[in-house]
């Protein structure tokens, strides 16, 4: 077991690879009563066509999600967020676009409840007509969030964003799609994705981390298997598959979605080092001090609910910006317009310093949050990436960097505007 010392963000972690292929790391918190534990799949939304013993699957969307549902059924009629909860903790699980992931959060018992968590992952157990049931549970869902203008906003930018890549599918997926989801498909799904090589573990608290590795050698199926081939698309074009999506909902005011695509850059270092550029560049452009943001709040034409960021997915990656506003186009030209004019003229050394600041304290501060820390760890895991090696990547970016990111992708030709308007509105 490797312990790494991370002295800027003050922060001890333990890392391990076990046999059957799981990683697994657990940061040292001795002064805490509280724990806390992720056990992650990289599987999501997207992971729609794959390949298993050399077979390839086009599975429905929506069914990664639809797995998540099912994989709390336990062979005694039990469900395992009854049998966590019975213990006092806290549990939950999410899916995203790219992974699943399973965690809770307790102030005594963990050891009990991460034997829970880890059994009820590891070995799937749903009937075929269990299966058929969820259909109802989750097609209701899938009608709850379809009536969400924000949930429009975001789907309808990315598919105005992306012709092929399964960014673009509803993680939840439709009512039609879930129809088709069958308990052999999912007990495929598992096999495929639910192994130990494709999975991680992280853990924060007072707690052993030789404890934690042996718990999961005990529990958890002892050979690791190939990574499965995954199908994203191919032939992705570099401009945006379309520039301009409207439609009405009942909603107070205008709300806008504006995307920007980018060429995504390889798992690794490369990879963080991007996104923390993105995120800046963003900041530069139109973030909350920038001069852009408070030309605009000025004139009314966006409010707090403004924001923009980077935000990326294996094989994909786009800025975002969105919020209410009375003329949408209005400003994405005049975010177009800026970003053109601060490639020209260069971004400001004072700004951009105060930009880099305030942008590491924040993600310090985020560390405070135990989920915080594990879902990053995560997510750098399977990004093949050091997660904290950000304090050494933000002293080293610079806004001559930050500049030429805008001059290379903030153009009309990269850019996608998203419109929801009041009903009774043109």
């Amino acid at each position: 077991m490797i312990r790494h010392e991370y002295s800027r963000i003050a922060e001890t972690m333990y890392e391990d690879r076990l046999e059957n292929g799981l990683g697994v790391f657990v940061f040292s918190k001795p002064e805490f009563r509280k724990s806390y534990a992720f056990f992650a799949t990289r599987y999501g939304g997207m992971d729609t066509r794959f390949q298993l013993d050399g077979q390839g699957l086009d599975t429905p969307m929506g069914i990664a999600h639809y797995l998540e549902h099912k994989m709390f059924d336990m062979p005694n009629g039990g469900n395992a967020l009854q049998t966590l909860s019975a213990t006092g903790a806290s549990p939950n699980a999410f899916t995203s676009t790219a992974i699943t992931g399973y965690h809770f959060e307790c102030t005594e018992g963990f050891w009990e409840n991460l034997r829970t968590l880890l059994s009820f992952v590891s070995v799937p157990y749903f009937t075929k007509e269990s299966v058929e049931k969820e259909q109802g549970i989750i097609g209701q869902e899938i009608r709850m969030i379809e009536d969400r203008p924000g949930w429009q906003a975001y789907h309808r930018l990315l598919e105005a964003l992306y012709e092929h890549h399964p960014v673009r599918n509803s993680v939840a997926g439709s009512v039609e799609s879930i129809a088709q989801i069958t308990a052999e498909t999912l007990y495929h799904c598992h096999e495929a994705f639910y192994t130990p090589s494709n999975m991680v573990l992280c853990v924060a608290g007072n707690v052993d981390p030789e404890q934690v590795c042996a718990m999961a050698r005990e529990i958890l199926p002892k050979e690791a298997k190939p990574a499965i081939p995954r199908d994203y698309g191919s032939n992705e074009p570099s401009q945006v598959y379309c520039q301009e999506d409207v439609l009405t909902m009942e909603v107070a005011a205008p709300l806008l979605q504006i995307g920007v695509k980018l060429q995504a850059a390889h798992d690794g270092p490369a990879q963080l080092r991007q996104r923390l550029l993105g995120d800046l560049a963003c900041d530069a452009l139109v973030g909350s001090s920038s001069p852009l943001y408070n030309k605009l709040y000025a004139e009314g034409l966006i409010n707090d609910s403004f924001y923009m960021g980077y935000v990326d997915y294996p094989g994909c990656a786009f800025l975002m910006a969105g919020g209410e506003s009375k003329d949408p186009t209005a400003v994405r030209d005049a975010i177009l317009e800026e970003a053109a004019r601060l490639a020209k003229d260069g971004i400001d050394e004072a700004m951009f310093q105060r930009l880099k600041k305030s942008a590491y304290g924040a993600y310090v501060r985020s560390l405070n949050s135990f989920e915080n820390l594990c879902v990053e760890q995560a997510q750098g895991y399977f990004a093949n990436q050091d997660p904290w090696t950000f304090p050494e990547i933000y002293d080293a970016l610079t806004a001559q960097e930050a500049a030429a990111f805008l001059a290379q992708w903030v153009k009309p030709e990269q850019t996608a505007l998203v419109v929801i308007r009041p009903e009774g509105t043109k």
